[in-house]
Parts: structure tokens; C-alpha cells; sequence
């Protein structure tokens, strides 16, 4: 007997949950009559390989179960998280000391280049104005 009773499912039929035996008669429903219509156009081996392709995905909804939730669920969490809500926003921190560094090299410049200014004796230094 199991410790741990939680787990344990409700077997409606055939060994099988209403889950399971809801997506395997969806499965067929859907399967088969694909099967029937396609081979007498397509072939035998494509038209198997197609019943595969609808079918398969059902049977693995059926029988997929991870940390205790089914495979629409995790679609579900999965297309939720990627898709129809915004991803976050990552946190990006301003670092004031570097800001701080480039204002006191952006002065230090504009002191430098002043002070060549006053020494030199191009067109764009400041004349000063004395009165005579």
C-alpha cells in the first residue's frame, strides 16, 4: 500500500482515467476517419503517418503528467508566461559614482581647454575688456 495516497487516480474504465479515455476516444474520433478518407488518395503508409500526426498529440495530453499537473495545464503556464503576459522588466541600476567620474572629467576638460584658450592668441579667445 502507497504512503502517500494523494497520487492515487479513480480508474473509470479499461484500467484507464476519464481523462485518459476522453482524449483516446477523441483520438480515435479523430484518427480514424482521417485514415479511412485519406488512404484511397494518398496511400496507405501516408495515410498512417497522418493518423500518427492527429493522434499523438492527444494520446501524449493523455498520459503526460509532471509535478502532479497535466500537459494542458503546463501549455497553458507555458504559453501564459511567454506569450500573453509581459515579460519583467529587469532591475537596471544607475551608478552615480560613474556619473560622478565623467561630470569631473567633462570639467577638468572644459578647464584645460579654457585654459588654452587664454594663453593662445587665436580668434576665439576672450578679449578683455579694460578701460583706458
Amino acid at each position: 500500500m502507497p504512503k502517500n495516497l494523494s497520487g492515487i487516480k479513480t480508474k473509470v474504465a479499461l484500467n484507464l482515467t476519464k481523462r485518459q479515455l476522453i482524449c483516446f476516444g477523441t483520438a480515435a474520433l479523430l484518427g480514424v476517419p482521417l485514415y479511412l478518407a485519406a488512404k484511397d488518395t494518398v496511400g496507405t503508409d501516408i495515410a498512417a503517418l497522418l493518423m500518427m500526426a492527429v493522434m499523438v498529440p492527444l494520446f501524449l495530453l493523455a498520459m503526460y503528467e509532471k509535478n502532479g499537473m497535466p500537459a494542458e495545464k503546463i501549455l497553458m503556464l507555458i504559453i501564459r508566461q511567454k506569450y500573453i503576459l509581459p515579460g519583467i522588466r529587469r532591475y537596471k541600476s544607475e551608478n552615480l559614482y560613474k556619473k560622478l567620474e565623467d561630470q569631473e572629467k567633462l570639467r577638468k576638460e572644459v578647464e584645460r581647454l579654457e585654459a588654452k584658450a587664454g594663453k593662445s592668441k587665436g580668434p576665439f579667445r576672450q578679449k578683455s575688456h579694460k578701460k583706458e
